[in-house]
C-alpha cells in the first residue's frame, strides 16, 4: 500500500468512526426532554452525520471497485425480508420529507436466495435517494420481485419517482447527478451501478405515465437450499449484563455505553488498562469491552494482567474494540486471552453478537 493510500484509509476510517460517535451521542440526546427548536437542531446534526458517513462509505467502495473490485459476501436470505428491511431503512426519512414511501414484495414469501444483503441495500439506497430528491410531495413506490427458475432466482427492483425524468435513455455521469441532487446521492448512484455491473445485472429507466421515471435493475442470484436458514434473528441477551467499557476516547466510551444501554445492559467505564485491571479485580462485571491502544497500559497488556487474576475475575470475557481487525491482529488479541474482536466503528449487530456468544458461557470456556 502506497503512502497516499495508507493516509486515505486512515483518514476515512477515523472520520467514519467520529461520525458514528456523533450519531450515537445525538441519538442519545434526542431521547432527552427538549424544546421543539432543540429537537430540530439535534435532528439536523443526525442528518448531517449520516450524510457524511454515507459519503465516506460510498467513496471508499468506489475506490475499491476501481482498484481491486468489489467484495461480496453472499449468505442465505429471504427475498421478502429484503423488502421489509428497505421499508424500515427509509420509512422515517421519507415521512420527514413529506413523501409517502410504498414498499412491496412480489414473489414466493419463503423464497431463499444467496445474496449480499449490504450490497442489495446499497443499490436500493441509491435509487430511493435519487427518487426522494426529485419528489416534493406525493409518493415513491419501491417493488422487489423474485422469480425462480431452476437454481437461479431473478431479482427485479423498481423505484418509481414522481418528479422530472432524469436518466432518460442514457445514464448520467456522476457530475451530472451531483449537479441535480448533490454529492451524497451522486456517489450512491455511481456505487449502485457498479454493484449491479459486478453482479452481471442491468439497470434502465422507464418513463412513467404522466411524470417522472421508474429506475429498474435486474440481477440473478443462486437459490439457497430450503434447509439452509436465512440470517438468524438477533435476540437480546436473556439477562441484563453489567459491562466494563475501557477506552481512552470519551466519544468511543459514550458510543459503547449507548449500545449497551440499547441492549438493556448496564455499564461502567475506564479510561486505560490500569483502571481496567483495578475494576476487573472486583469481579462485578459480566464482560469487558477493551480498547487496544491506550496510554499507561494498552488493552493487550491489561488483558494479560486480568487473566492472571484468581477466580471468576480472571475468567471474565474480554472483547477487543479496535480499528485494526486484520486476521493477524485478531489472532494476537485472542492469543493474549481475549475472547473476540469487534471492529470500530462498532455496528450494533456485531456488538450484540459478541454479547450473545460470550454471555452464554462460551467466553468462559475460551478464556480457560
Amino acid at each position: 500500500m502506497s503512502l497516499p493510500e495508507f493516509f486515505f484509509e486512515r483518514v476515512t476510517s477515523e472520520i467514519h468512526q467520529q461520525m458514528e460517535g456523533v450519531l450515537a451521542l445525538s441519538e442519545r440526546l434526542a431521547r432527552q426532554p427538549m424544546a421543539p427548536d432543540a429537537q430540530a437542531c439535534v435532528a439536523g446534526v443526525v442528518e448531517a452525520a449520516r450524510a457524511v458517513r454515507q459519503i465516506l462509505t460510498s467513496s471508499a467502495d468506489l475506490k475499491t471497485a476501481a482498484t481491486d473490485g468489489l467484495l461480496f459476501t453472499a449468505q442465505p436470505k429471504r427475498a421478502a425480508d429484503l423488502a421489509d428491511e428497505v421499508q424500515a431503512r427509509w420509512q422515517d426519512r421519507a415521512t420527514d420529507g413529506g413523501v409517502t414511501l410504498l414498499v412491496s414484495y412480489d414473489g414466493d414469501p419463503d423464497a431463499l436466495v444467496m445474496v449480499d444483503s449490504l450490497r442489495m441495500h446499497q443499490i436500493f439506497d441509491a435509487f430511493i435517494a435519487q427518487a426522494l430528491a426529485g419528489v416534493r410531495r406525493g409518493a415513491v413506490e419501491v417493488t422487489l420481485k423474485a422469480s425462480s427458475k431452476g437454481d437461479i432466482t431473478r431479482l427485479e427492483g423498481r423505484v418509481r419517482g414522481g418528479g422530472d425524468r432524469v436518466m432518460g435513455d442514457r445514464a448520467l455521469d456522476i457530475r451530472e447527478i451531483e449537479a441535480l441532487f448533490g454529492l451524497e446521492t451522486a456517489l450512491g448512484v455511481a456505487l449502485g451501478r457498479n454493484i449491479i455491473e459486478a453482479m452481471d445485472g442491468v439497470v434502465r429507466s422507464e418513463a412513467n405515465v404522466g411524470a417522472g421515471e421508474t429506475l429498474v435493475f435486474e440481477v440473478s442470484v443462486p437459490r439457497a437450499l430450503p434447509e439452509v436458514e436465512a440470517e438468524e434473528t438477533l435476540h437480546q441477551p436473556e439477562r441484563a449484563a453489567h459491562i466494563l467499557v475501557v477506552d481512552d476516547n470519551a466519544t468511543n466510551r459514550m458510543v459503547a455505553e449507548t449500545l449497551c444501554e440499547m441492549f438493556d445492559c448496564t455499564s461502567e467505564s475506564a479510561t486505560d488498562g490500569v483502571e481496567a485491571v483495578e475494576a476487573a479485580r472486583t469481579g462485578r462485571f459480566d464482560l469487558i469491552l477493551m480498547d487496544i491502544k491506550m496510554p499507561r497500559m494498552d488493552g493487550v497488556s491489561a488483558t494479560r494482567e486480568i487473566r492472571a487474576l484468581p477466580g471468576a475475575a480472571g475468567r471474565v470475557p474480554i472483547i477487543a474494540l479496535t480499528a485494526n481487525a486484520d486476521p493477524e491482529d485478531a489472532a494476537g488479541y485472542l492469543k493474549a486471552g481475549m475472547n473476540g474482536v469487534v471492529e470500530k466503528p462498532m455496528k450494533p449487530e456485531n456488538l450484540l453478537r459478541a454479547l450473545q456468544e460470550n454471555l452464554s458461557g462460551e467466553g468462559d470456556a475460551a478464556a480457560a
